[in-house]
């Protein structure tokens, strides 16, 4: 759903609210356009915001794409679709992607805002992510970002070895998996980095956590993020 000109022009001087909605996994959520994007955000936190969604954005600036090039991609945490945004329109990435989420409407924002303008393939499966990781095995990816929350909270069971490690299954040789933390806080940070050190690392020894302002991006192997760039 391309914005008018002119609204794309004062969402440079002040964001503008486009619409309100609610769901039984949401019940608040709120869509504006803010820099010449699209932003989906809930009561607490922001769940997307096209290119500009820079947990993702700083993540891939940092990539070892020589590496770790990847194809199939899996999402578990849609929102608007900034990492298909991000990789397409960034990065020039050509990929499929299998992306989960939840809640039906923001699947139904996900397609009018951002979605339909991409030509990268997209799989959408409306389900829980703890499920889904069970139901498509044998599939592997090349790489699967996990961006799970419940307004500004992890769910638990998404904090779990065992989620984790049947994720991890999905994984191809040499795959590398993605997991969104906040760190906005000094509790944030604190809840974060013992998820890393006691849950993450249990799964993933080889990993890596990279700060990248306001959250944590925690990488299954650490050879796929470049330390200077």
């Amino acid at each position: 759903m391309p914005a008018p000109r002119w609204k794309v022009w004062l969402s440079y001087l002040f964001e503008i609210h486009l619409e309100s909605t609610s769901s039984d996994y949401n019940p608040h959520l709120y869509v504006s356009l803010s820099k010449g994007r699209y932003q989906l955000s809930t009561a607490n936190a922001v769940y997307s915001f096209g290119d500009l969604y820079t947990n993702f954005s700083r993540t891939f600036e940092r990539w070892n794409w020589q590496e770790y090039p990847f194809q199939e991609v899996l999402i578990l945490g849609l929102g608007l679709g900034s990492i298909p945004v991000i990789l397409e329109e960034l990065h020039e990435k050509d990929c499929t992607y299998t992306a989960v989420e939840i809640d039906e409407e923001v699947v139904d924002l996900a397609y009018r805002y951002a979605l339909n303008n991409l030509a990268s393939p997209i799989h959408m499966i409306t389900a829980d992510a703890a499920i889904a990781v069970q139901q498509l095995s044998p599939a592997s990816y090349d790489l699967i970002c996990i961006d799970l929350f419940d307004d500004d909270v992890v769910p638990p069971q998404f904090e779990t070895t065992d989620f984790l490690s049947q994720a991890s299954t999905l994984l191809s040789d040499g795959g590398v998996l993605l997991f969104n933390r906040l760190a906005y806080n000094a509790e944030d940070k604190k809840a974060s980095s013992r998820f890393y050190e006691k849950t993450f690392r249990k799964v993933f020894p080889n990993s890596y956590c990279l700060d990248v302002g306001g959250n944590f991006m925690l990488v299954s192997d650490k050879r796929a993020i470049l330390r200077q760039v």
